[in-house]
């Protein structure tokens, strides 16, 4: 007979499974070992309709899969190394610097009391190019969520911030991120992707980086709406399913 005693069992060695198998592929989840612990957790969902559970649809959530944005490399420390372009569709420049990815988190609240939340993703960085001193930095890729059914969410962006981390120079952080001026296309293809990123979404530029504080801004007004399949909740765990097959899974820091 089964109890809800053993059905807890299961999610404690299921979850614990899927924690071991992360640190043995660098938080890779698309490796075998990692997928199959994940369909075996995703079996044991207790949250049946987890966009309609606020309790645990909201709070802090930190990443612990590898990172999902395009063109990284894994380093041989298991760290993960992406272009500053990459993190934040290209609107912040040097957007060639290389960048380690400390930390990836997410806030998931209410936004004015209303079904959508907020849907930010996080980044702590730290800067990587030879002969200068590394620089700590954050990226926040702002966006929002509502539910789409039970066990979906509608998602998308409005726009991003690059700021200095605390205790970063900021004298140093202005000199590299600084200069914001948009590089001229490099070919007309270029050109012409340019122009259509922004006349489709709605893309306006930073105007420039506030020597005070270190921060840069872009918006989107007019961001397409993906979708983000919820495939376990609960007071400890989120894994979502998103665009072309993107496995995230988090753990939670505060509720």
């Amino acid at each position: 007979m089964t109890t809800d005693t053993t059905h807890l069992a299961d999610r404690l060695a299921a979850k614990a499974a899927l924690r071991q198998v992360l640190a043995e592929h660098d938080g890779d989840p698309h490796h075998e070992a990692v997928a199959a612990a994940i369909d075996t957790l995703a079996a044991l969902n207790p949250t049946p309709a987890p966009t309609q559970t606020p309790d645990l649809l909201e709070g802090e959530l930190r990443l612990i899969s590898a990172p999902s944005f395009p063109d990284g490399q894994k380093l041989d420390d298991g760290s993960y190394c992406y272009s500053l372009g990459r993190l934040a569709f290209d609107m912040f420049q040097p957007r060639n610097l290389r960048l380690v990815i400390n930390q990836v988190w997410q806030p998931v609240w209410p936004i004015q009391g209303g079904p959508q939340r907020s849907h930010d993703i996080v980044v702590d960085f730290t800067t990587r190019q030879d002969n200068e001193p590394p620089l700590r930095g954050i990226v926040r890729n702002l966006g929002g969520c509502e539910p789409a059914n039970d066990t979906a969410l509608r998602v998308w962006f409005t726009g991003g911030v690059l700021e200095p981390a605390p205790g970063t120079d900021l004298s140093q952080w202005n000199t590299v991120f600084g200069d914001q001026t948009q590089p001229a296309p490099d070919s007309l293809k270029s050109w012409f992707q340019g122009l259509f990123l922004k006349l489709m979404f709605g893309l306006v530029p930073p105007a420039g980086i506030d020597p005070n504080t270190g921060r840069v801004e872009f918006q989107m007004k007019r961001s397409p709406k993906g979708s983000l399949t919820i495939l376990y909740l609960d007071e400890e765990l989120r894994i979502t399913r998103g665009h072309k097959e993107t496995v995230l899974i988090c753990d939670r820091i505060s509720l």
